[in-house]
């Protein structure tokens, strides 16, 4: 769900004793497939984080925690039902068909990366989980590559509103969600990068010392 800067602003104005358990709840219902704002929900909590009124680590891993059990459970939902369910004749029956016109051939081709990218894509994000049950993709599959992309996304648009702060607003009012989201992608890559150069120049150090003992 991308609706913003309102859901934004009244997301980062909920009192701070709410705050976790109003994270947790959006993300878990939006990876299940109900269409609620979970992503804007960890963008406002990485904001608060920022403000000092939530504490980072903990919106990260209950963020993780509720994205990989709502994912788990909209899996399940697509494995017992799914197909039946999106094609049951009622309201909003053309988009509900949509998601098995368009997301069912891409998912064929690319099934894991699709549960693992469609983290960061807001239609994926709700649907991936089910065409993943609804394709009969294997359990540990899934689970292995909804993990990983539950965490990664977590970390990476948690972190990127950390440290954004407050200019996450402005951001997402001129570029929306795909901005935020290309920007977390690229700080992660960042502090891996540093992460990797430090390492290098400590064996190189280690190097250096191992020849001059030598």
């Amino acid at each position: 769900m991308v609706r913003l800067p309102t859901t934004l602003l009244t997301l980062i104005s909920i009192p701070s004793g709410l705050g976790y358990p109003a994270l947790g709840g959006l993300v878990a219902a939006e990876s299940m497939g109900i269409p609620v704002p979970g992503e804007t929900a960890l963008i406002a909590a990485g904001i608060m984080a920022h403000d000092g009124n939530l504490q980072i680590p903990l919106v990260i891993a209950i963020a993780a925690v509720a994205a990989i059990a709502g994912d788990n459970a909209g899996y399940l939902i697509g494995r017992k039902g799914g197909r039946a369910l999106l094609e049951k004749p009622g309201p909003l029956l053309k988009h509900r068909n949509a998601v098995l016109t368009h997301g069912e051939p891409f998912f064929e081709r690319h099934g894991p990366k699709a549960v693992f990218l469609g983290r960061w894509v807001a239609g994926l994000r709700i649907a991936a989980a089910w065409l993943a049950g609804i394709n009969r993709m294997h359990w540990l599959t899934f689970f292995f590559w909804n993990a990983l992309g539950g965490v990664a996304w977590a970390t990476s648009v948690g972190l990127a509103a950390y440290y954004l702060g407050h200019t996450a607003e402005t951001i997402i009012k001129s570029a929306g969600l795909v901005g935020i989201g290309a920007l977390a992608v690229a700080l992660v890559a960042f502090f891996l990068w540093r992460r990797r150069r430090a390492a290098r120049a400590t064996e190189s150090q280690a190097g250096d010392l191992d020849e001059g003992r030598g």
